[in-house]
């Protein structure tokens, strides 16, 4: 049973909290603000038209398709956009022919999106088309008036659809940075574990190895948006037509997402046991640190080749050069300087697969361990 708070210590980790949280949140709109800006130029544009080019006096339907269409992620953006613009504008034909015909009602309602979501469904549909079109034929039918526009507001839909079709093809370079600032991001968040690692390992703090702990265990969304980073570069490129000259690279950074996903959960199993053997009082290996510090290096210049947009080949000479000097580590009597040790060559082999290695070969290029008779001076 743990013990309550005090309220000094309740208040420090509500504060840490909360600036932690807000810098996210920061960081998000930053990150977002391109689509932001976007948007909003989509919206006035697509008014713009509709009201002064073509002469609808409210126009109200063209903002709403090009804002709802381009949202505020480039993933499969072109798809979306014509999903979402037919489905708004058969929602508001339905919806004016509805109020048009039979009135408005209860049972006109049910009629209407009935109708609606049919439609959209023998059409084939996603569940955005769906979905708009039954959300746009009920605010046509039952909260906007019909006045003078009715059968024409569908039109308006299509011209805001028009324009964020247009919109979402205009992609900012930075969009295709953001998967590799990320895979750097993971990439120094296992070196800076492997140092507090080798950091525990020669002083033995429990404490600092409980911190590295937390933090390591805490790295599950680090990898959530760096595969969502991924996953929207490939949409993007797929979509962009004056992106898709990027697609090469933007693939190549996708097919290490896992063995970096798979390196993080390795660092994670290291961290873990140096814990252990802190809390146990176990001695391990001053060489493993040594050894640990050389990996977080590696890995650092790792994360500085994935910012900079480079290929990883330059660095594989020197995880293999690693590699094989993690087969000459003195071997620990404990259960727990094992594990370190095999975490240290099973990270290894994942950095490798991220150079480009095949996983069985990468395996294979981490030589087999020393017997249990080596010594430190080996």
């Amino acid at each position: 049973m743990s013990l309550p708070l005090s309220p000094t210590v309740f208040f420090d980790r509500a504060m840490s909290r909360g600036r932690t949280s807000f810098g996210a949140r920061v960081a998000r709109l930053r990150g977002a603000s391109w689509q932001v800006g976007q948007c909003a130029v989509a919206a006035g544009v697509a008014w713009w038209l509709a009201h002064s080019v073509i002469g609808h006096p409210q126009p109200f339907f063209a903002p709403v398709a090009a804002v709802v269409g381009l949202g505020t992620s480039y993933g499969q953006r072109l798809r979306r956009v014509g999903e979402i613009t037919v489905g708004v504008a058969i929602g508001v034909f339905l919806g004016d022919m509805v109020s048009q015909v039979v009135g408005r009602g209860p049972w006109q309602l049910v009629l209407l999106v009935g109708g609606a979501m049919t439609v959209a469904l023998l059409l084939d549909a996603g569940t955005v088309f769906v979905n708009q079109a039954a959300v746009q034929s009920i605010v046509v039918a039952m909260a906007i008036p019909s006045g003078t526009a009715a059968f024409t507001r569908w039109t308006d839909a299509l011209i805001g659809g028009a324009v964020a079709l247009v919109a979402a093809t205009v992609v900012p370079a930075t969009a295709l940075r953001r998967p590799h600032q990320q895979a750097a991001r993971v990439a120094r968040k296992i070196a800076q574990l492997l140092c507090a690692a080798a950091d525990c390992i020669e002083d033995g703090d429990l404490e600092h190895a409980l911190s590295a702990l937390r933090d390591a265990r805490a790295t599950d969304r680090l990898v959530n948006e760096l595969k969502n980073a991924a996953a929207e570069g490939l949409s993007l490129v797929a979509s962009s037509p004056f992106r898709r000259g990027h697609r090469a690279q933007v693939r190549k950074l996708a097919e290490i997402v896992d063995p970096l996903d798979f390196a993080l959960r390795n660092t994670r199993v290291l961290v873990r046991r140096v814990s252990v053997a802190a809390y146990r009082h176990e001695p391990l290996p001053a060489s493993y640190a040594v050894a640990g510090r050389g990996l977080a290096d590696l890995v650092e210049r790792v994360a500085d080749e994935l910012d900079q947009r480079r290929s990883l080949d330059g660095i594989g000479e020197d995880l293999l050069s690693f590699a094989a000097a993690t087969a000459r580590l003195p071997r620990s009597p404990e259960l727990s300087g094992e594990v370190v040790l095999a975490q240290l060559r099973s990270i290894t082999a994942d950095l490798l697969v991220c150079g480009g290695l095949d996983p069985i070969a990468a395996t294979e290029a981490v030589p087999p361990l020393a017997g249990p008779e080596a010594d430190e001076t080996s």
